[in-house]
């Protein structure tokens, strides 16, 4: 369809998409005619306008009112005629600042990420964390006081995730070593799941030469850890930052079914996880996709990849319709290259 726009078309398109993207309010000929570098009168613009209107781009939605970009329409700017911005030096050291896995567990560093996107895009930022389906390098029992002790897990990568887990109070110090050292001869170079399962048969058939205690203490360990080796994690922060610019009651209503649509997990997960199917970011708009439904949303995300260039998550921001694609586009595009970096 853009082909069937001629330039002063595109360019009067463009400058309705803009002043809605920045106001969120219905765009009229006048406020076109002030953005314009081009001498073209309101009426002029007007008629261009109902030609826009009647392709299907934009709509009215009150009678006397101005004009705001249809789906469609913010569709055929963001694959035609949007051009996306580059960051700054700064804001690129901010991400890896932001991204850095120095003495942090990854699941801490995901969290950080989602809540850097929602800050900078005033939308809600969400990272489908990675499985945990990497080999394995070491684990270690590390006591917190009384009836406590911290499971540190590190896989090949040198990325470590950890768990609190309940030990019998006065265990001593030699039996969290002890099952620290059973278990990590039979993690390394296996996933979780497969070190597990040997684990768990070498226990259930007395072949090993642990005691009864240490026992009790491995089986904590592997069962805290079981439900890590599924379909990952979602994590989302910033919703609140939808509701700042809702000013009517049709706004709200959208929001409380994105809110909605936040809370159904097993859904978006599986919508995120076909973001792998693509290359780079890629962009959900409104209806496009049934998760959303008319909530008036739209999903900006990036898929990160291993060293293997297996895509193990994603990365986004979601917001409404009219989210600024030109700002946030680069900026989940960076953050999911940076994260695919430490993932290895």
């Amino acid at each position: 369809m853009i082909s069937e726009l001629n330039q002063r078309s595109r360019e009067i398109f463009r400058h309705i998409v803009d002043a809605y993207v920045a106001t969120g309010e219905p765009v009229g000929s006048r406020t076109i005619s002030r953005r314009l570098g081009m001498a073209l009168s309101p009426a002029t613009i007007r008629n261009v306008m109902a030609d826009l209107e009647e392709l299907g781009l934009l709509y009215a939605p009150h009678t006397s009112a101005g004009r705001i970009p249809t789906e469609l329409g913010l569709r055929l700017f963001v694959n035609g005629i949007l051009e996306v911005g580059a960051l700054t030096e700064d804001e690129r050291e901010s991400i890896e600042a932001k991204c850095s896995s120095s003495g942090r567990a990854l699941s801490d560093v995901m969290r950080e990420a989602s809540a850097m996107l929602s800050g900078l895009s005033r939308c809600a930022g969400l990272v489908l964390a990675p499985k945990t389906d990497r080999a394995l390098r070491h684990i270690e029992f590390v006591s917190l006081g009384p009836g406590r002790a911290l499971v540190v897990l590190v896989n090949e990568d040198g990325l470590v995730e950890n768990r609190v887990v309940e030990v019998p109070i006065g265990l001593p110090g030699s039996t969290l070593q002890m099952a620290s050292n059973y278990l990590t001869s039979r993690l390394v170079g296996r996933t979780l799941d497969e070190a597990r399962k040997e684990v768990l048969r070498e226990i259930g058939e007395q072949r090993t030469e642990l005691d009864e205690v240490s026992k009790r203490v491995v089986a904590a360990g592997l069962a805290t850890w079981a439900g890590s080796a599924g379909d990952g994690q979602l994590i989302v922060r910033g919703q609140a930052k939808l509701l700042e610019d809702v000013t009517a009651l049709s706004d709200l209503e959208r929001v409380r079914s994105l809110f909605e649509a936040l809370e159904t997990k097993e859904a978006m997960l599986r919508l995120l996880e076909a973001t792998g199917q693509g290359d780079g970011v890629q962009i959900f708009i409104g209806a496009e996709n049934v998760l959303f439904n008319h909530s008036g949303c739209s999903l900006i995300i990036s898929p990160f990849q291993n060293s293997r260039e297996q895509v193990i998550g994603a990365i986004g921001v979601l917001g409404p319709t009219r989210i600024n694609y030109a700002r946030i586009i680069p900026l989940v595009d960076y953050t999911a290259k940076v994260i695919s970096r430490l993932v290895g």
